[in-house]
């Protein structure tokens, strides 16, 4: 799953990653969470054109959006059929660009009392380019009053050996060769993503562990993408304990 992100980088980075003369931009984010503004790239009139939208797929036929899930992930393996993501997926497929994500290691721990607990220890996920571009979809929605929302959802699949330590799921990751055919110009259609649709290669992400305020949305700072010890977590044993102190 990934349910926080950053985009941090000028906007000149993404301008460029994605070919575009002008976008419409917002400060860096370190830890963006689900019903947050969020950048995307969609298929426009002209070509690829940039959006913030809500992370949190509405789609587009809802009638009670209080009584909607958040659908900030959606399993790439069967997007095309749930009925909350298929018209998405067929028309409106987007790239959302990130600099890494985070994932939490659980663990067994013992606590000051002495009895036998689980924490979540963050991790930051930071590609070897300086960004990627996670696959998503997006929806248009309206209210009875005839207000627009448009907002997206990041598509998952199963985890690499990067990941894999820490949770069973992963974004998926386009290649820059893939954007155009993802979003659909040049005549492409929903029927061969297939190839897209998959793990990253080893060897796009490095974990290292980071400051627990991440885990609060409020708090987004340059800081929390600091490691504090080294890269690449263990998956963890029922037989490995770690103290809190």
């Amino acid at each position: 799953m990934c349910g926080r992100y950053a985009l941090a980088v000028k906007p000149e980075d993404v301008e460029a990653e994605f070919s575009m003369i002008r976008i419409e931009w917002f400060p860096p984010r370190y830890n963006i969470a689900p019903t947050q503004p969020i950048l995307v790239i969609r298929a426009g009139r002209e070509g690829r054109e940039a959006a913030l939208v809500r992370w949190g797929l509405v789609p587009s036929w809802t009638k009670d959006m209080a009584a909607l899930p958040l659908f900030f992930n959606a399993r790439s393996e069967t997007a095309a059929t749930k009925p909350a993501f298929r018209g998405a997926f067929r028309h409106r497929r987007c790239l959302i660009p990130a600099s890494g994500f985070y994932e939490w290691l659980k663990a067994p721990a013992v606590g000051r009392s002495g009895k036998a607990t689980v924490i979540r220890k963050p991790y930051y996920l930071a590609p070897k380019r300086k960004l990627v571009a996670f696959a998503g979809l997006w929806d248009e929605w309206a209210d009875a009053n005839g207000n627009l929302l448009d907002s997206a959802t990041i598509l998952t699949t199963a985890a690499n050996d990067d990941v894999a330590a820490l949770h069973d799921r992963m974004p998926v990751v386009v290649e820059p060769q893939d954007y155009d055919r993802w979003l659909g110009l040049g005549g492409a259609d929903e029927a061969g993503l297939g190839d897209i649709l998959r793990p990253a290669p080893p060897g796009t992400f490095s974990a290292v562990p980071v400051d627990p305020r991440v885990n609060t949305a409020r708090f987004d700072d340059p800081a929390l993408i600091v490691p504090t010890g080294p890269a690449e977590p263990a998956a963890p044993t029922s037989e490995t304990q770690l103290k809190l102190l």
